[in-house]
């Protein structure tokens, strides 16, 4: 693992944009920091900062209205505009009145997995086969520190099946086109005894979402 990689697993990261005036922010879970830094640079939005929160709070739901939050608070004032790139994410809806309090939107849906696939395709796996477990590029790339050793299935590889017994098949939801994420996708669904299968989603709504945050006037 490198060491950015690393960082936005367990620590805040920051991407600074280039122009000074009229600045925006896209506070983004670090899960998506690639995905969201690669439109910002696609389409050339320098007036976009972006800022990641620690990744790991992916496999703790619980704590990510707490701190984004938190970090709103601190940034308080100091944009012109605020963009949470999170879904509900596992909250159970607490995430919502953060945001309501700050004026700030966030992704549409439940999780990264409806926003990046299409939260209608996504809900059409899902009534296809609901025991499925997903994988984003980003899992893919961390599965073994996010879900091997987290759940600590390394050293106890009799909780596998008391924690995987009732999925039937792994999905990746790939947003790039890569073969060694392939290859530990599939590797993945082999530790699990999942069926495996590749979906290709590109990146999602992130991209009418940040879109048409980015491109909105700034306010008077």
């Amino acid at each position: 693992m490198t060491r950015r990689s690393a960082s936005l697993l367990e620590d805040e990261v920051s991407y600074p944009g280039t122009r000074p005036e009229g600045r925006v922010l896209v506070l983004a879970c670090g899960a998506i920091a690639r995905e969201v830094l690669a439109l910002i640079e696609l389409n050339d939005w320098t007036h976009v900062d972006l800022r990641c929160l620690p990744a790991q709070l992916h496999s703790r739901p619980e704590r990510i209205p707490a701190a984004v939050d938190a970090k709103l608070t601190e940034l308080a004032g100091r944009y012109d505009r605020v963009f949470v790139a999170y879904a509900d994410c596992g909250t159970g809806g607490a995430l919502d009145p953060v945001l309501e309090r700050h004026g700030v939107e966030r992704l549409p849906g439940a999780h990264c997995y409806g926003f990046l696939a299409g939260n209608d395709a996504w809900d059409a796996m899902q009534d296809e086969e609901p025991a499925t477990f997903y994988l984003t590029d980003f899992l893919a790339r961390h599965f073994d520190a996010l879900v091997v050793r987290a759940l600590k299935l390394d050293t106890h590889p009799e909780l596998l099946s008391l924690m995987f017994g009732n999925y039937r098949r792994l999905v990746y939801l790939a947003q790039t086109d890569d073969p060694e994420l392939d290859r530990r996708a599939e590797e993945a669904a082999e530790f699990l005894g999942l069926d495996y299968e590749r979906v290709r989603t590109g990146y999602g709504e992130l991209v009418p979402s940040l879109t048409r945050f980015a491109r909105e006037p700034a306010r008077a």
